[in-house]
This record gives structure tokens, C-alpha cells and sequence, in this order.
């Protein structure tokens, strides 16, 4: 629950980056890679001019370029195919950077031609337990995956960076991979925040977990700073905490309230590459039964007859769907237009609370094995300012989104997928 003075200054600031960003996404133009670090969201376009389409990656090469000599940066990261990026970080080595990367072993294996993680292997090492390497999670398995629960993957998209110019305890939690479809084919989003040491340091730990790769003792895991929250996975069935986060932050939702003597509805607004989780889909169709305004954009559900997330989103008065899969160019060997963010919008009464302005982002699409196998980050944010700013990335992918409605096809039914390369 937020408190009355609901961090006023950070809001401020928070209010002003989210503006400029909203700008930036109707323009088509990415920010200024030298604006002040202050916590808010990035978004690419991947149908904007090379800089929109980029707007992530600059960030990130423009907070690698301010690292400090003697200060770490640390990333778990899924798929790494830009050999300028993976230069930039063996540079900032050179400057005296500690660099830290922990990727599935897909990387490698899924894209063999590409030279990044040469770039990397040479310029950092793989010895994890020198000060600056380049390390892979097990062949099908994520770090910290049971191997009795099957493949598993490594999905993190988080970067750590200690101390830049005029901030420190850096966290960028990410929707992004570093491949060239994410920056011309997918939209994604990524969440800047400095100067939390509570959720940088939870960063951390979980970062050290997965170098340790000691999956045995993994427990699933939340940190709370307000106004944020970061959870870590896998959560399998046997963890002490097993459950669904997702449905959990549903559950704490309330459809119909009175405010200031007015009657009201809750709105929620979801944008994710995958929805194939089938309890999570039940709880939204729930949601909007019950009252809520229940709107989505996805780009695979899955299709199971009459069980399969696709079918139980599209029973009569479920929620506002647009599919967004579009392989505008008709060649199936190459990657289509999707939203590969994964986030969660709620505007409403959350948690016996009115008038809040709730997101959660980060690498977890809502599907089995994002909750219960695979390494993933999921990122709350508690901030209005913040809030807006995703609902007008949301609108803008929504307006872009083809098929859009007319989404009974092989793709959005995830029986067809899109490669990433």
C-alpha cells in the first residue's frame, strides 16, 4: 500500500522522464543518450528511424560508455548477437570495468555464425571466478532449473551497474535481447532504476545464484523497496512458496468500487509476448466477468481444443484482445513483427486501495516454464507517472497491432512461432 506522500520527489522526476519518453515514442526519435539517470521506462519502436528502433541498446552502450573504472557491470542476458555491443563491454574492460555476463548456452547454439560471444569469450574470459568473464548456463538449462522439470533456459534480461556519472546501484530490468529483430522487429521495454541499494543488491545476490548455478538450493524469492518490487525465478512446484505470482497479483484486484461517491472499474491492461498459461488466462476472463476492463495484447497463446489459453480468452464476453504476429513480409525464415514485452498494467482499486497506478515488467512471459523452470526477473513498479507512460507504449503497439482482432491463425494460436535472428 502506498503511503500519502506517495514519493513525491521521485514522482516529480519520475512525471518529467515519463513525458519526454512519451514524446520521444509519438516522434519516433530516441532520448538523448546524455539525459540525467533518473528511474522510468525506455521503449523502442521497432517501426520508428534507426534511433527509435535502437532506444534500448543506446542506453545501455551510453551507460556502459559512463562506467567508472573499479566499478562492475553485471547482466544475465538470454540471446547476446551485436558484435559492436559486445565490443563496447570488452572496451570498458580495458578501462578497468569489472564485466560480468551470465547467457544461455543458446546463445552460442542457436546462432553459431554470429561473433559476439568470440568478441566476449576473448576479451573477458569464462573463468567465473575472476573478476571480470563470460559464462553460459548448461546445455537445455537455465542456471537454476531443476534438471528433473525437462529444458529449461536461462531468459534474463537485466543489466548492473554500480557507478555511473552521478549514480550509483544501477538496476535495468528489460523486455530487450541484444539480437538485431529486438531492435527492427520487437517491442520491447526496459525499466531504468539508480539508487535503489535494496533491489540493486537483490539484483546482485540473484546474479551470484546464477554464476553459482547450485539449483539444489534455489528457493524462488521476492524484495520489496518502496515503491518497487522484484521477484526472481524459477518457482517450481516443490519450492516452499510454490504458486503462481502472476495470478497472486490478480488476486488482489477489485473490479467494481465506489470513489468520491462515483461508481468505478478497474482497469487492466496486459502486453506480452506469450500467454499460455492457462490460469492466468482463466483469471483475467474471471476479471472481466466480474467487472474489470480487461484489455490485451499478445503475440502467441496457445491453442488446446477447448482447453488452450487461445479458446479460453475468446469464450463469449471475455477480455479486448489484439494479436500482434504480422510476417509482413512472407518469408517464414525470418522474424515477424511482434510485442516481445511482457508486462502488466493496473489502474484501479489494487489491494483494498483506490486510485493506484500499479506495473509489473520485466524478461517472464506468462507461460509454464517462465514460472517454474526458466531464470527470470519481474520487476513492480508503484508510480502514476511511471504507469502512463506504459499505457501509451501499450496504445501505440495496440494501433500497430496485424492481424489485430482477425487473430484465428497458426501464429497467434502459437502453432507456427517466429524465429528471432
Amino acid at each position: 500500500m502506498r503511503s500519502a506522500s506517495r514519493h513525491v520527489s521521485s514522482r516529480l522526476a519520475a512525471a518529467a522522464f515519463s513525458i519526454s519518453l512519451v514524446a520521444g515514442l509519438q516522434l519516433g526519435l530516441a532520448d538523448n543518450a546524455s539525459a540525467a539517470i533518473v528511474a522510468g521506462p525506455v521503449f523502442n519502436n521497432p517501426k520508428g528511424d534507426d534511433a527509435a528502433q535502437k532506444a534500448i541498446r543506446t542506453r545501455l552502450l551510453d551507460y556502459i560508455g559512463q562506467a567508472q573504472p573499479g566499478s562492475s557491470i553485471r547482466a544475465s542476458v538470454y540471446h547476446f548477437w551485436d558484435a559492436d555491443f559486445a565490443q563496447a563491454l570488452v572496451d570498458a574492460r580495458g578501462r578497468g570495468v569489472d564485466i560480468q555476463l551470465m547467457m544461455d548456452e543458446s546463445d552460442v547454439s542457436d546462432n553459431a555464425k554470429d561473433t559476439s560471444y568470440s568478441i566476449l569469450k576473448a576479451g573477458l574470459g569464462t573463468d567465473l571466478t575472476k573478476s571480470s568473464f563470460v559464462g553460459l548456463c548448461p546445455v537445455n538449462k537455465s542456471c537454476l532449473g531443476e534438471p528433473s522439470q525437462g529444458s529449461s533456459i536461462n531468459h534474463n534480461k537485466f543489466w548492473l551497474f554500480s557507478q555511473l556519472d552521478g549514480a550509483s546501484d544501477v538496476v535495468v530490468q528489460t523486455s530487450a535481447n541484444l539480437t538485431p529483430s529486438s531492435y527492427s522487429r520487437f517491442w520491447n521495454d526496459a525499466y531504468v532504476l539508480p539508487g535503489n541499494t535494496a533491489i540493486y543488491t537483490a539484483y546482485s545476490d540473484y546474479f551470484h545464484q546464477l554464476v553459482g548455478q547450485d539449483w539444489a538450493d534455489w528457493r524462488y524469492s521476492s524484495t520489496a523497496s518502496s515503491p518497487y518490487k522484484a521477484y526472481f525465478f524459477p518457482r517450481p512446484a516443490d519450492d516452499p512458496t510454490p504458486g503462481d505470482t502472476i495470478t497472486a497479483v490478480l488476486d488482489n484486484v477489485t473490479c467494481n468500487y465506489t470513489e468520491d461517491g462515483t461508481t468505478k472499474h478497474t482497469n487492466i491492461r496486459v502486453g506480452m509476448f506469450r500467454l499460455t498459461r492457462l490460469a492466468v488466462a482463466q483469471k483475467l476472463v474471471a476479471l472481466k466477468t466480474a467487472g474489470c476492463s480487461v484489455d490485451i495484447v499478445y503475440s502467441e497463446a496457445d491453442s488446446g481444443s477447448s482447453s488452450g489459453t487461445w479458446e479460453t480468452l475468446h469464450a463469449s464476453g471475455g477480455p479486448t484482445l489484439r494479436c500482434y504476429n504480422d510476417d509482413d513480409d512472407n518469408d517464414p525464415s525470418t522474424a515477424s513483427r511482434i510485442i516481445h514485452s511482457k508486462y502488466l498494467l493496473i489502474e484501479g482499486k489494487y489491494d483494498g486501495t483506490t486510485k493506484q497506478k500499479i506495473l509489473w515488467t520485466g524478461s517472464h512471459n506468462y507461460s509454464g516454464p517462465a514460472l517454474t523452470k526458466n531464470d527470470e526477473a519481474l520487476l513492480k513498479v508503484d508510480n502514476d507517472a511511471d504507469h502512463d507512460a506504459y499505457v501509451a507504449d501499450f496504445n501505440a503497439v495496440k494501433a500497430a497491432a496485424k492481424p489485430g482482432v482477425l487473430d484465428n491463425t497458426n501464429a497467434c494460436k502459437g502453432i507456427t512461432s517466429t524465429p528471432e535472428t
